[in-house]
């Protein structure tokens, strides 16, 4: 009996040591990756929460001055309108691309030929659509003399300043926005084939419309991978910067017509040099972000349909 303890203990040891060099191995292995969670994550958010309750211009040391930045966000007009716009632009222009994204996802689940192709095709503009390269080429569609106007002056329309109108300078970018359909598209369409075809085939047998399956099938089951790509979206679309800088060369014009939340905590933070005011608005911003998340997700249950 002591033979047989002592060799259990001694395996235990050795167990122990093995477990003792694979979790060292496996922290070695996540140690890049802690630093760099600390170092340009937690830490810059941990000094931007600080600075924004100083008085910080770059050149002088932060001055604290309590809530002070967080009240004057509720005086400033043009904070209130950048507000407006960004709600305008992610509650428009999310749902129009996700619903743009399910129809060419359905259409490419039908099987056609050359499916690789057409998905590639369409994937394309979500890996451009935020890129200096588009903002300008978009800016020049849509100006007097673009493509736009010179299409509409082929049926007689005589077109506008489609960009420096203030009444359609926010539309041109909610339709870039929804031109950028290719992420959600491509795991609309993943989500799509995941979809037993066993459930149609007793549908068609109980003679549902095309309709039918669609709302009874089609949705409750792909209501998972909807969430999942309304939050996601919801997320990159209050971040968006780059689209509004390019097309109003980073005044947000027209009459503030394209001053995304980003564009003016740009102008504040790295123009006006008040990095204090800039910091609180970027918690803002990440406050509004959180509680459309948590509001997303507290409605999920009653919507999203899991099939477990």
């Amino acid at each position: 009996m002591s033979v047989l303890a002592e060799m259990q203990n001694l395996s235990k040891v050795k167990g122990g040591k093995r477990q003792y060099k694979d979790n060292k191995a496996g922290h070695i292995f996540l140690l890049p990756w802690t630093i760099g969670l600390f170092a340009i994550t937690l830490g810059p958010m941990a000094m931007s929460l600080y600075l924004s309750f100083t008085n910080y211009n770059l050149l002088q040391a932060p001055e604290w001055i309590g809530g002070a930045n967080f009240v004057r966000m509720f005086q400033d007009d043009r904070l209130i309108n950048s507000l407006q716009v960004t709600f305008t632009y992610v509650l428009v222009g999310v749902p129009l691309q996700l619903i743009v994204a399910l129809l060419i996802a359905l259409l490419l689940d039908r099987g056609m030929r050359g499916l690789a192709f057409y998905r590639s095709v369409f994937y394309l503009p979500s890996m451009l659509g935020s890129s200096v390269a588009i903002a300008v080429l978009w800016k020049q569609l849509f100006g007097t003399s673009g493509l736009v106007n010179q299409v509409l002056a082929m049926f007689g329309i005589e077109g506008m300043g489609w960009i420096s109108n203030p009444d359609t300078a926010l539309s041109t970018l909610i339709l870039l926005h929804v031109w950028t359909f290719g992420s959600p598209m491509v795991i609309f369409l993943a989500g799509l084939r995941q979809i037993p075809a066993m459930y149609y085939e007793a549908a068609s047998i109980d003679g549902a419309t095309r309709l039918r399956k669609f709302v009874s099938i089609t949705l409750p089951l792909l209501s998972p991978i909807i969430f999942f790509n309304l939050v996601l979206q919801i997320i990159g679309a209050f971040q968006n910067f780059t689209q509004a800088f390019i097309v109003s060369n980073g005044t947000g014009g027209p009459a503030d017509s394209t001053m995304f939340f980003t564009l003016y905590l740009y102008q504040q933070g790295f123009k006006g040099f008040d990095m204090g005011y800039a910091s609180a608005m970027a918690w803002l911003l990440v406050m509004i972000v959180g509680a459309f998340t948590a509001v997303n997700f507290l409605a999920s249950k009653y919507w999203v349909f899991y099939d477990d």
